[in-house]
């Protein structure tokens, strides 16, 4: 199992380096956008019934009307993006195998320790040669502990919870809800008011998972034959 939880924080630690290279290089709501590709076919890989596959489609609309993708972008960045979809993909099918065998916090941490330990040479080392004076800026320890704990610690442990409630699919789903919840933290800490295609989008994906919480209807047993 210790294999696993590695695997699962190298996963983790390598969504986020990519995505935040991807958003280095193209608009936000384009990497959004594309890194959703991966939990939405997490969704419909995981689905057997035709109305997942309809929330799916759904959720996949509202994704795009949300992000606002634009196509003049740098092809680098769409790497990375389609990088942090695959990635992000892994996260919920290794994050799911650890929840189920019921110790997801002990192996988040397990994991994040080694992947924090096998990225180091690859982030200080090339840190050091181009600009070592960051590492004696106290912003930088200060800005990486708040960023460590808000991207990483607090979200993939409440993950853990939720991936030991419920299946695979569903979980892919609910985080079709992540731009949503940030047009509405944009709106009222932001003063950033949602369009009418952002609107929409939110929509639709309040109505994909509607459909998909709908649950299937077990057939009535027959009676048994008189004899």
């Amino acid at each position: 199992m210790i294999a696993v939880a590695a695997g699962f924080g190298i996963v983790t630690l390598s969504m986020n380096i990519v995505f935040f290279e991807a958003i280095a290089r193209i608009p936000l709501g384009t990497a959004v956008a594309i890194e959703f590709l991966g939990p939405v076919a997490v969704a419909t890989l995981g689905s057997r019934r035709a109305r997942d596959l309809l929330a799916v489609a759904l959720v996949a609309i509202g994704v795009i009307l949300l992000a606002g993708v634009q196509l003049d972008v740098e092809p680098v960045g769409i790497a990375f993006a389609l990088a942090a979809a695959v990635l992000w993909a892994g996260y919920i099918l290794v994050g799911k195998r650890v929840a189920d065998a019921g110790d997801g916090q002990d192996s988040l941490a397990v994991g994040m320790a080694a992947a924090a330990i096998l990225s180091a040479p690859f982030v200080l080392i090339p840190q050091f040669a181009i600009d070592a004076t960051v590492f004696a800026d106290p912003r930088t320890w200060l800005l990486g502990l708040g960023i460590g704990i808000l991207s990483s610690a607090v979200p993939y442990a409440l993950d853990q919870v939720v991936l030991t409630a419920v299946g695979r699919a569903r979980f892919a789903l609910l985080l079709a809800l992540l731009p949503a919840t940030a047009s509405v933290v944009g709106a009222i800490a932001l003063a950033q008011r949602p369009t009418v295609f952002e609107l929409a989008g939110m929509a639709l994906v309040m109505l994909a998972l509607a459909i998909s919480a709908i649950p299937t209807r077990q057939p009535t047993p027959e009676p048994p034959a008189p004899l």
